[in-house]
Parts: C-alpha cells; sequence; structure tokens
C-alpha cells in the first residue's frame, strides 16, 4: 500500500522536482518506509512506499525498458501471472508485483489491466510509445484523483496532493454537496471540489503524449447475465472454493498480517478461513462503545476467536476521543462521504496498526451477497403489490409474501425506517422507491437554506440516480438494487477504509471484493440468492458448516453505531455548538441555524443529521476557507 502523485505538463516545460516532492508530503503516511521519484521532461511520478511485498528490490518508481511505474496496492495472483509470463520468455529482476505489471504490459498492451486480480492504482509511463497508462481497480479499493486543464494533467492518491499543485484552487462543487447530503457520497466521477474527479471503478485511461488526448476505458463492470444452467449446488461448491483462494492469495505478505473481527457475518468468514491458513495465532481486531449493549457486539467477535484460536485486541473509543479526532478526520477523508461508523474504523485501524502491517476485513459482504435490511423492505412492498394486483413488474415472482414471512423479523429494529418508506407515494415504480430508501436527506432539508436545496434540486439527484439504477442488464429489482450499491455506494464505504488504514500506515485487505466472487454471484438467478427475502441466502448456505450458530442465527445487524445522540448532551454539545453555531458558518449561509440548534438539543438516537452537518462545515473549514 503506497501513496502517488503524477504531474504531466502539457506545454512540454520539464517538471519541477520540489513541486512534485511537495505534492507527494501531503500524503507521507501513506508509504513511510521507502521514497523515489521519476521525472523525464514534462512527465514526472512520485512515490511514497509502505513496503509489503519484496520489501529489499521492490522498490519505486520501477523502470524496465523504457517504461516507469509507480503502483498503490497488491496484485493478489502476481505469482501465477509471473510464472506464465516466465513460460513465454519474461525474465524477472525482482520478486514484486509491481514488476509483473511491468511485463504483462509489455506482452499484452493496456489490455492487461483485464488480468489482474487485485486492488490497485497506478500510473504507467510508456517513452517508447509517448504514451500513459492510468488505471483503477474492479471496485475502487484504492483511489485515484485527477485534474486537468489547458496546461496540466494531474494525478493523486489523495486529493490534498492535487490541491499543493498552484493551478488547483479548492472550490466546492454544489451539485456534489447535494449528492452528499441525500446519499453521503457522490455519484459517477464528481467529487466536492470543483474540477478534480476520481477516476472510476474498473476504468483505465490512456493518454497519447503526441496530442495530449484522454480516452477512458472500461475493463470491467459488474455483469447480471443470469446463469439459468446450473444448480444451486454447483453455485455453492463455486463459492466456497472461491472464498478459500481468494483468502489464500491475500495472506502473501513478507511482514504480519491479522484480522478485523465485529462479530458480524463477514468478518467472522474472514477471520475463521484466514485463521486456517495462517502461520501462527491470528491477531485479530475489533471495538465497541462503553454508553450500552446496543454499541457492543463483542461477544459476537470473542465468540469466532474462540472458534479459530485467534487472539483478540479490543478497543474503547471515548466522547473525547471522537472531540479530539474528527478534524483530523475529515482531513485524511478528504470529502464528508461516510457515516459515523468512520471514526472507530479509525481507532480500529490504529489498534491493529500497533500489532501488525496487513490487516484482512468482510468490506463489501453486504453489497455482493445482498445484506441490506433495505432489500427485505423494498420487497416486503412488491410482495403486497404483487398479492394486492396480483402481477410483477419482474417477468416472475422473486419474492411472494408468503415465502417473504419468515423473514419479516429481521426488520423489527427497522420500524423507523418502514415508516418513512410508507409515509407517502407506496407503489410507485421500483426506480422512485428504491430512491426513498436510499435518500438520506429526508428531515434534513430543513436544516439548510431553501435556496441552496429545493425541490428542484432533488429531482435532478434523482435523475442521476436513475442513470446508474436502471442499467439494462438488471432485469429484476433485486439485481437493481445490489448493481447500485456495487458502482455507487461500495466505492465510497471503501475510501473510508482506505483512508482510515492508510492514516495509519496500515494496509488493509477485502477477500470478499475478488471479482471472480463477484461475477459468480451476479450470474446467480435473483431467486436463487435473495430466496424468500432473506438476506445473504446463499453465502449462508455456503459457509454454514464453520461458522459459529450463534452468528449465523443473528438478526439483528449494528454496522458499528456510534453514540453521537448522547454526546451531543454531554461534554460534546460544546464541541458540536462551536463547530455549527460558530460565526464563520453562520457567514457561509448554508444552514439554518435555528433548526440546527434545535437538532444539537434533540438529534435521534442513530441519527445521521448532526454527523452531516458536522462534516459538511468541517470540511469547508478545512480545506475551503483553510
Amino acid at each position: 500500500m503506497c501513496g502517488l502523485v503524477g504531474i504531466i505538463n502539457r506545454d512540454g516545460s520539464k517538471v519541477e522536482l520540489s513541486l512534485l516532492k511537495a505534492m507527494a508530503e501531503k500524503i507521507y503516511y501513506r508509504g513511510p518506509d521507502e521514497e523515489g521519484h521519476s521525472i523525464e521532461g514534462p512527465v514526472g511520478f512520485y512515490h511514497k512506499r509502505l513496503s509489503i511485498i519484496d520489501l529489499v528490490t521492490g522498490r519505486q518508481p520501477m523502470k524496465s525498458n523504457g517504461l516507469t511505474i509507480v503502483f498503490n496496492g497488491e496484485i493478489y495472483n502476481y505469482i501465477e501471472l509471473r510464472e506464465s509470463l516466465k513460460s513465454q520468455g519474461h525474465s524477472f529482476k525482482t520478486q514484486s508485483d509491481t514488476e509483473v505489471i511491468l511485463e504483462l504490459y509489455k506482452e499484452y498492451g493496456p489490455e492487461f489491466v483485464s488480468r489482474l486480480n487485485g486492488m490497485f492504482a497506478f500510473l504507467l509511463y510508456d517513452k517508447k510509445q509517448k504514451r500513459i497508462i492510468v488505471a483503477r481497480d474492479h471496485f475502487g479499493i484504492k483511489p485515484l484523483y485527477y485534474y486537468q486543464d489547458e496546461k496540466h494533467l494531474l494525478f493523486g492518491s489523495e486529493i490534498k496532493a492535487l490541491l499543493e499543485h498552484p493551478a488547483v484552487v479548492a472550490g466546492p462543487d454544489l451539485d456534489s454537496i447535494r449528492d452528499y447530503l441525500t446519499f453521503q457520497f457522490v455519484l459517477n466521477s464528481r467529487t466536492l471540489f470543483k474540477g478534480i474527479h476520481k477516476l472510476l471503478p474498473g476504468q483505465y485511461q490512456l493518454i497519447d503524449l503526441n496530442t495530449m488526448e484522454v480516452r477512458t476505458h472500461k475493463f470491467w463492470e459488474p455483469r447480471f447475465s443470469v446463469d439459468i444452467n446450473h444448480t444451486e449446488e454447483y453455485f455453492v461448491y463455486e463459492l466456497r472454493r472461491l472464498l478459500h483462494d481468494t483468502i489464500t492469495m491475500q495472506l502473501r505478505s513478507d511482514v504480519p498480517v491479522g484480522a478485523y473481527l465485529s462479530g458480524g457475518m463477514d468478518s467472522s468468514i474472514v477471520t475463521l478461513l484466514a485463521s486456517s491458513k495462517y502461520p501462527g495465532r491470528l491477531k485479530t481486531f475489533t471495538g465497541a462503545f462503553r454508553e450500552g449493549p446496543q454499541f457492543n457486539e463483542t461477544a459476537y467477535a470473542r465468540e469466532v476467536a474462540s472458534t479459530c484460536g485467534a487472539e483478540v485486541f479490543e478497543t474503547y473509543p471515548t466522547e473525547q476521543d471522537f472531540i479530539d479526532l474528527l478534524p483530523r478526520l475529515v482531513y485524511h477523508m478528504d470529502e464528508p462521504v461516510a457515516g459515523p461508523g468512520l471514526f472507530p474504523q479509525y481507532m480500529v485501524s490504529r489498534l491493529a496498526s500497533k500489532h501488525v502491517k496487513v490487516v484482512l476485513g468482510g468490506q463489501g459482504g453486504d453489497e455482493i451477497f445482498g445484506g441490506y435490511a433495505r432489500y427485505v423492505v423494498a420487497y416486503l412492498e412488491q410482495a403486497l403489490k404483487g398479492a394486492i394486483f396480483e402481477t410483477t413488474e419482474e417477468g416472475e415472482h422473486i419474492v411472494s409474501l408468503k415465502s417473504i414471512l419468515p423473514n419479516l423479523p429481521y426488520l423489527k429494529q427497522y420500524i423507523p425506517m418502514l415508516s418513512r418508506f410508507w409515509e407517502r407515494d407506496a407503489f410507485e415504480p421500483m426506480d422512485r422507491r428504491y430512491f426513498t430508501l436510499v435518500d438520506r436527506s429526508g428531515g434534513s432539508l430543513g436544516l439548510f437554506n431553501r435556496d441552496f436545496y429545493d425541490e428542484s434540486h432533488h429531482e435532478e439527484t434523482f435523475a442521476r440516480f436513475q442513470k446508474i439504477f436502471n442499467h439494462p442488464e438488471t432485469m429484476s429489482y433485486f439485481n437493481k438494487m445490489i448493481h447500485f450499491d456495487m458502482v455507487a455506494s461500495l466505492p465510497a464505504l471503501l475510501q473510508v477504509e482506505d483512508r482510515v488504514t492508510m492514516a495509519n500506515s496500515l494496509e488493509s485487505r477485502v477477500p470478499l471484493l475478488d471479482h471472480r466472487i463477484s461475477d459468480l454471484v451476479t450470474s446467480m438467478p435473483p431467486a436463487m440468492k435473495f430466496k424468500g427475502a432473506e438476506m445473504k441466502y446463499i453465502l449462508k448456505r455456503t459457509v454454514k458448516d464453520f461458522v459459529p450458530k450463534k452468528i449465523m442465527e443473528r438478526k439483528e445487524k449494528m454496522g458499528f453505531p456510534v453514540p453521537l445522540h448522547i454526546w451531543a448532551r454531554n461534554q460534546a454539545k460544546g464541541f458540536f455548538s462551536d463547530v455549527l453555531l460558530s460565526k464563520k458558518c453562520r457567514e457561509r449561509g448554508l444552514f439554518n441555524i435555528p433548526e440546527v440548534e434545535k437538532l444539537i438539543e434533540k438529534e435521534n438516537a442513530f441519527g445521521r443529521r448532526l454527523w452531516g452537518l458536522l462534516n459538511l462545515e468541517l470540511w469547508f473549514q478545512t480545506f475551503i476557507d483553510k
């Protein structure tokens, strides 16, 4: 895991080392072990390295026969790829996965990217062809941002590195802010900064240095071409095989490896499989709050650790930790694009960094396998609609009213969601109804100046959502929901994972986000993987033989809740007021201050409105006001 920056001067002038280095220094924590740079006229790369594979000869930038690369991430199948390339006549000077990328490019050209299994973001300069290849992994596990104007093309692992260049001015993108208020992330390639974009997951760019033309190509995206020729037993067998294989590959490391363990199903699966293959006693890391049992699932984590003989390390973040750390976390995030789980995730990562250099986690399981209660809520309405009108929008009843009944107890803790969902417009088209489920702006609009966020803006946001949700290959409601969450919501969650670990110079790996697993699951008939509206049905069938019964039968889902509403009545109240009721915030004119004052006094349990405002105002103060 590393940090990288790149400068391409379109006017042909030589890149200044001092400027390149200054940009890289803004993200020094991503790679504290080594650093290096390459400047060839108008093309300059800088690399900050966190050494994980081939500690001695894997330094970057790496060069070979007119090629130069800076690379962030890990290629998990690099051993298999290297052996294949050797059989084709390639020779290697190092044991690193970085060199494998260079040799693959020599053999296959830019299309080699589709052969990679891993998490990656890289810049590859081909001096002979006078072109640069810029790529980002299938799911967007590793970040890559860019800025372009008439004179420059700039790249960086984090936005703050781009802001160090004098050509880049930090300004807010108001449409992106409206996306943030709705989803708590920004759709498509935009960011909250005007003019700064992110390369989307599964994309690579080809930059022609003769014409300075930039072409973007898609090498992978989730496909939903349904396989009706195989049985459920076949899919279970293949999924089990892939789970074992991806864990084996992602344990490859020349430094110690540990695992996050929350006590939920996904992290439990990763921990149990990893501990069975890891030489020695696997270290696991979990966190909780002492404000009550609704903020603590360590009993489940201990149950899993006991089952596999793993070592458990726990942390209990405090209210004072939150007050002290939130401004720093906003700085590390670059954008306010996540829920309050960001804070405890950072604390657990900080704990893990004291014991290991690589940590495995269960991120992505909910998006790949369908683990959100909102899917059940959506299908409860569909089942009612089908029963009342004796029809279905999907061509077949994936979930009937009769089949969904056994899984309705999962919704006990989601009564507020159900109430909001059915307040109005029941039985509307699927895209409108799912937008209602993921729209987090409800109850928040009154907190903002009416000119900033009115009904027309909300419809514009919905139109952007529709273009993603109504993917032509997603015929079923279930696949439409999964697709949106995989391509829009998941990258935002992965941004959190990247930032909280990199801020602690820790590498995070997410074994469930193997594109082979995704390709298998998206090919399954929806009625098979969401049988009776049971969340993660096919995953549960696959792992039932080795996951403890106590974990398998859990009906509540915590998702690392933070006692923000409790703290708002204690010493944190002064902190919240200092941020949201400050003179600068009032002068900005974005918020409805009287309503914000009420919110600080009466934020709902597990509400996100206060969190959203805090993050947005601190973002303005940190990056825009400076």
